[in-house]
């Protein structure tokens, strides 16, 4: 970054010098390398001095690289772009796309870091891409990053709750299909607003808040967006028991899906989430009319299984 700034005549001949150690042998040649064009992506003087291309183009060709650190660098930098060209993000979009897609489908990465930086990445670059580059990826990121919610590392459960939060500005276009998504995730978001992490609390009132005017509801939109403001606490057991209300009013065939979701986090690791659980199935129960009752299996319910 300090190179960006003050040693911008320079930089031309150094980038074609160290373009060939992208392919050395040594990992760590290939990780400096990569690391020092992802930081010159986060500046604009790549524009400047018409580098913008070759960068780019060496950031996307290291996604097949064997080494974990080099891939997720190179996501890393072509995330970048979106503060040093964000004018340029919109016309390499597809491409650009492409890669944080096969960032979060990398194959080889146990402990999913080259995703956690695609997830990250995607957020960054989003502002910045053509409605249409997107739309035909939306659904099968949304799937894709779904399984995150409930990872056990807090950096992916915040990650893959802000992507979808953003997700859903690209949902108007496929509104049924996305508001599919939303009812699958409802659960889960809701319940991690008791997540111990008050990071991930944070990303999951911004999705909501994000998903509210999808929902069809303007009850539970105007619930999302007064209740769920960064800088305000919530009363959790008050605020769920109006969701609720909102929900069986407006949706009282969704009830036994609502309740099976919540039956799986009868077994959560989070005692928190642990103890929401029940609480959120019995307002779902108090709050439906008779004529939707026969949908709980109550032998289900009270072995909570």
């Amino acid at each position: 970054s300090a190179m960006a700034r003050h040693a911008g005549p320079r930089l031309p001949l150094i980038v074609k010098n160290l373009i060939p150690t992208l392919s050395s042998v040594f990992d760590s040649q290939r990780i400096t390398t990569t690391a020092f064009f992802a930081e010159l992506l986060s500046s604009n003087v790549v524009n400047d001095l018409i580098l913008l291309e070759t960068v780019m183009d060496n950031m996307t060709g290291r996604q097949k690289d064997a080494c974990m650190l080099v891939r997720m660098l190179a996501l890393r930098g072509l995330g970048n772009m979106a503060s040093g060209s964000p004018e340029k993000v919109r016309k390499h979009g597809a491409k650009l796309l492409a890669s944080m897609v096969n960032g979060m489908d990398d194959k080889d990465d146990p402990h999913n870091l080259v995703a956690l930086e695609a997830m990250s990445s995607l957020s960054k670059l989003l502002d910045h891409v053509e409605e249409r580059d997107i739309q035909s990826m939306l659904l099968h990121i949304a799937i894709r990053i779904r399984p995150f919610f409930d990872s056990e590392q807090p950096d992916l459960r915040q990650s893959s709750i802000v992507l979808f939060g953003n997700l859903t500005k690209f949902s108007e276009c496929n509104c049924e299909v996305f508001f599919e998504q939303i009812l699958n995730g409802l659960v889960t978001l809701l319940l991690h607003l008791q997540d111990p992490k008050p990071e991930v609390v944070k990303a999951c009132k911004f999705a909501l808040r994000m998903c509210g005017p999808n929902m069809g509801c303007e009850g539970l939109c105007d619930m999302f967006l007064n209740h769920l403001r960064e800088d305000r606490s919530l009363h959790y057991g008050e605020f769920m028991n109006n969701v609720c209300k909102h929900l069986m009013q407006s949706y009282p065939e969704m009830l036994n899906r609502l309740i099976l979701t919540n039956l799986f986090y009868f077994k959560s690791s989070w005692v928190d989430i642990r103890a929401a659980a029940p609480m959120f199935i019995g307002f779902l129960v108090l709050h439906v009319d008779e004529d939707h009752c026969q949908q709980v299996d109550l032998d289900q319910l009270i072995s909570g299984e």
